[in-house]
């Protein structure tokens, strides 16, 4: 017996239902498989050959394979062989039509056997496996080694991306008990605009409309959220609203924001190599792009010390720069901001460092993932200053929890104004942007549409 239908017949006894259903369809892709693998070799890492050459060097070996094979296949088998085939070794496996779905916002694989997809907001068991973990770990590799980063014993942890920009981390041996585990984050490919954001129901038309006018004039904004709460998503659509005339820098782990603009310089980091040497962390980056002449800095997630750098580009002329922030509240982001400026590893007094944060932030928006699945801006809140010792918040706009939910469990809240007009208007009026006082009295918005929530 092949080690392959091993594998399969035991795939079968745990729970694999592509195993169990026919395995000697799954032996015959495998020895066809390791027969391209065997024959192509390094062609498939020919950086040389376009991607429709390699795409059609692989079919016709692939062809072959099959015309060698004796095991009798019915058309519909023989498409479905070609087919995995061909996405095990062109693209990534199982997962490859998960990737292709558009309703499919998040894979999750905890090991080969059960993966985890993320539709609407809600997480569900899909029935795609891989056949082992050598499968899943190949893939990983496969990953990694794109976007030129490594993943061993020496070094379990990845974070990576797809060519689309999805974000990707992996975790093997020995750190994963029962891995390998993958985490796929994805990309539309045509990425979000304000006006999807409304539809689904993340904000509102006139929280819209005053984003809009806060970036183009260049005050500095917090995206806070909770993990999985559209914080990136939601900083992607906030910097398309900055003016195209101006240059500006991104700084990020793993490259993820689409901005439109023509004028864009993206900055990635880098992790050490095998020696352990030639790191360069965010905080690197936040300082070199100071003398890289920037209009707008805008720094995918503040985690650790490069918050200090941020505060003083916003506080040495660097206006309307933006960044990321995990927290549960406004009030929280302060507190964390507070916590990562002491991760720089400067012993620097809090009234200074409070001191710092009010002079330089002049809004967070915060980000929830609500209990329906959907993502909503709950508060856009202005940094209004110090009293004594604290820094005091205002809240503009806040989401009407009141509302109460429908028959589906769907929040039918929106964000509304509180009726506060905050005391950057003046700021604003600076730059030629004036809101009017409609802008911060209730208004009657209509309710999100019943799709899904984001």
């Amino acid at each position: 017996m092949s080690l392959y239908k091993r594998l399969n017949e035991s795939g079968a006894e745990s729970g694999n239902p592509m195993a169990g259903h026919n395995p000697g369809l799954d032996d015959l892709r495998h020895r066809v498989h390791t027969s391209l693998i065997e024959e192509l070799g390094p062609i498939l890492y020919d950086k040389r050959l376009s991607e429709d050459e390699l795409r059609k060097k692989v079919h016709e070996s692939l062809h072959s394979a099959i015309a060698l094979e004796r095991t009798p296949l019915s058309a519909a088998d023989k498409a479905q062989l070609i087919q995995d085939v061909s996405d095990d070794i062109l693209g990534y496996g199982p997962i490859d039509k998960l990737l292709r779905d558009d309703d499919v916002s998040e894979i999750m694989c905890n090991g080969p056997k059960q993966i985890y997809v993320e539709r609407g907001g809600k997480l569900t068991l899909d029935e795609v496996t891989f056949i082992d973990e050598m499968h899943l770990r190949r893939i990983i590799d496969k990953i990694v080694a794109q976007v030129g980063r490594r993943i061993d014993e020496s070094s379990p942890l990845c974070d990576a991306r797809l060519p689309d920009g999805s974000r990707v981390n992996a975790v093997i041996s020995p750190l994963a008990v029962g891995g390998p585990f993958l985490t796929i984050r994805k990309f539309a490919a045509d990425p979000l605009r304000i006006d999807d954001l409304i539809r689904f129901g993340t904000l509102s038309v006139h929280s819209a409309r005053f984003l809009q006018a806060c970036i183009v004039g260049a005050l500095n904004v917090i995206v806070a959220g909770g993990t999985g709460t559209g914080k990136t998503t939601t900083l992607n659509v906030l910097s398309s609203f900055i003016p195209a005339d101006e240059r500006i820098i991104t700084v990020e782990d793993a490259k993820e924001l689409q901005l439109i603009q023509d004028h864009v310089l993206s900055l990635e980091t880098r992790p050490p190599n095998v020696e352990g040497k030639g790191e360069v962390s965010i905080r690197d980056l936040v300082k070199n792009t100071l003398r890289m002449r920037p209009d707008r800095i805008v720094v995918g997630e503040c985690r650790s010390g490069e918050a200090l750098d941020m505060l003083q580009a916003m506080n040495t002329g660097h206006d309307g720069s933006l960044t990321t922030l995990h927290a549960n509240n406004p009030r929280d982001t302060l507190s964390r901001l507070e916590t990562l400026v002491l991760m720089a590893g400067y012993d620097l007094p809090v009234r200074a460092i409070r001191e710092q944060i009010a002079s330089a932030v002049d809004m967070i928006v915060q980000l929830q993932r609500l209990r329906d699945g959907s993502r909503r801006i709950t508060h856009i809140t202005e940094v209004a200053g110090m009293e004594g010792d604290v820094i005091t918040l205002q809240d503009v706009f806040l989401f009407d929890f009141g509302a109460g939910v429908d028959e589906a469990g769907r929040f039918k809240g929106s964000l509304k104004p509180t009726g506060v007009r905050p005391k950057f208007t003046q700021k604003l009026a600076d730059h030629g942007i004036r809101l009017g006082p409609e802008m911060f009295t209730a208004q009657t918005e209509p309710a999100p549409p019943k799709g899904r929530g984001r």
